[in-house]
């Protein structure tokens, strides 16, 4: 079904409850095995739904925030949603108590219920003002960021539609339209200090009601970490800080004197080549018919998903007014669809989309005939391991999109995947020191921002208010939104980079087990699925160095004349 004609109909909270209610007695008087496999298919069809309906609410708000209809509805989720888990959670708590679980796991698996069991330690009815709190700020932010209207040269643009002269050749362009952003962002930074005041309050507030020492407890649970915890991501950080922070101070070293620069500032941080970084050739029809092509000629499995998202409208890609910023892929259980949203802004990044959301649409594309729906769900690392994985297999393909600007992409793609982890592990160390001292004052926090950065982007100078008081943090919409979503991102570049030295050894072999790892969606662990692709622990002492050398020497070997 196109996605202009999925239709939208607000769910009758009453109703849901009532349903929830009459399946929860199901199960807890079901007298075998299939009369508690009977309530468990109606429960996932009733939540299914109800998932389909927010997640369409979601995305027609992020396409048009002006939307007066869709912002309500959008609203009415925020408010309704927390109220809503009360119920699904009584359903799960009579699901795991239940005398016919054994037979449910032998059929549906353990990970099923240890997942809700990790479910249920998140919620509990004194926390839903809460959660309606916390869902209303976050969309607030959203709103902030997405009312951007920014003066540049005589012309107004959006924060999305800023990108491209922060990657223009001449360095003058570069500094005014950096120092346009920071100068909106500036006028505004009370309002994003308030916003993320309220946020931290509201979630310590949760934690607190809920019995934990603090709301890094409930995060964790919250992120359904249920292979690793804290002191692995730690140590995790600190092979990264061992490993590729000396790698990227070189390679930062190295650009600065490729375009000319004694050092990296915050307005030459996009640039990758003095002569401009590759961008994509032709039209958004143009990319999105290359597209089509590499897909179809990467295998018969991304060929059928392609041709599924072309015919049925699951992408909308341009910039415009009142349009979110950034980009997502989400789900539409219902229609077994997924979506992509993006801003293109005629840099790589427009590619990026076909790569890396495309990533997680194929995902979700092919495990969405698995049951039941919450075993179609993996965790976000896993996730990020799709999209980030799925950038480098069509590494073979980029001569389409770039023409003879392929290994500036190339090299500025690898060496991008590398530099990016310090600046993962500082965002992630940044939260964990955040919800460990919830009494900071802004500036503090700033603070705190300011001395990962000297640990962790030691090559980087700043420049303008906004940058040079520690507030660069407040554009990533992560932190504000999805707490501890950060470090994900940094396990699935380690596993990305993992999959793109197996592929220059070998492309099938390495396509095959990304399949694999793929396909298991959410019936198995990170870890697990890492072991099923016979491939190396990202949390494992040295794997990083490892990782950081393969492509070290892939660069040093491929060298880009800039000209």
């Amino acid at each position: 079904m196109k996605f202009s004609e999925m239709p939208y109909e607000r769910p009758e909270p009453e109703a849901v409850k009532a349903a929830l209610v009459s399946l929860t007695e199901a199960v807890k008087t079901a007298q075998t095995p299939q009369d508690a496999f009977e309530a468990y298919r109606k429960y996932d069809e009733l939540t299914g739904r109800f998932a389909t309906m927010g997640a369409l609410a979601y995305t027609r708000h992020t396409l048009d925030t002006a939307d007066g209809f869709y912002d309500a509805e959008k609203s009415y989720f925020d408010q309704a949603s927390p109220e809503i888990e009360e119920y699904t959670q009584d359903f799960q708590k009579a699901l795991v108590a239940s005398p016919h679980r054994a037979a449910m796991e032998e059929t549906f698996g353990s990970l099923l219920f240890q997942n809700i069991e990790i479910s249920l330690k998140t919620f509990s009815p004194e926390i839903i003002a809460d959660l309606q709190e916390e869902n209303k700020l976050s969309t607030e932010y959203g709103k902030l960021l997405a009312s951007a209207q920014i003066a540049f040269r005589g012309e107004t643009y959006t924060l999305a539609q800023m990108g491209p002269f922060h990657e223009n050749p001449d360095r003058q362009t570069r500094r005014e339209a950096r120092a346009a952003v920071a100068a909106w962002c500036g006028e505004r930074k009370g309002e994003f200090d308030r916003l993320f005041d309220e946020l931290v309050k509201t979630r310590v507030r949760m934690a607190q009601k809920m019995g934990y020492g603090s709301f890094t407890e409930l995060g964790y649970y919250r992120m359904t970490r249920n292979c690793y915890d804290a002191d692995m991501v730690s140590a995790f950080r600190e092979q990264i800080q061992k490993y590729v922070v000396p790698v990227s101070e070189r390679l930062k070293a190295e650009k600065a004197e490729r375009i000319g620069v004694e050092r990296v500032t915050v307005y030459d941080d996009a640039l990758n080549f003095l002569s401009g970084n590759a961008k994509p050739q032709g039209s958004p029809d143009d990319i999105f018919a290359h597209g089509k092509t590499m897909y179809r000629e990467l295998s018969p499995e991304t060929e059928e998903f392609f041709s599924f998202m072309l015919a049925n409208e699951l992408f909308d890609v341009l910039t415009r007014k009142g349009k979110s910023v950034g980009g997502y892929c989400i789900t539409f259980p219902l229609f077994k669809s997924p979506f992509i949203f993006a801003n293109f802004n005629g840099t790589s990044g427009d590619v990026d989309v076909l790569t890396h959301e495309a990533g997680h649409a194929f995902a979700a594309y092919r495990t969405r005939d698995i049951y039941p729906t919450a075993l179609q769900d993996y965790t976000f690392e896993t996730a990020e391991v799709h999209s980030m994985s799925m950038e480098f297999f069509t590494w073979p393909w980029m001569e389409g999109f770039f023409g003879g600007q392929t290994e500036k992409y190339r090299y500025a793609h690898l060496s991008g995947a590398l530099t990016f982890l310090p600046y993962g592990a500082m965002v992630d160390e940044f939260q964990h020191n955040i919800y460990a001292n919830p009494g900071w004052t802004p500036e503090e926090r700033n603070a705190c921002w300011l001395a990962l950065e000297a640990k962790y982007r030691p090559y980087l100078d700043n420049d303008f208010d906004f940058y040079r008081e520690g507030r660069r943090w407040q554009l990533q919409a992560h932190i504000y939104e999805r707490p501890f979503y950060y470090i994900d991102y940094c396990l699935a570049q380690t596993m990305a980079l993992t999959f793109w030295a197996e592929s220059q050894k070998d492309f099938k072999a390495a396509w095959e087990k990304y399949l694999r790892f793929v396909g298991f969606a959410g019936t198995k662990t990170f870890t697990e699925l890492i072991e099923s692709a016979e491939l190396p622990s990202p949390f494992a002492e040295g794997c990083l160095g490892t990782v950081a050398s393969s492509a070290v020497a892939w660069l040093d070997a491929n060298p880009v004349k800039d000209e």
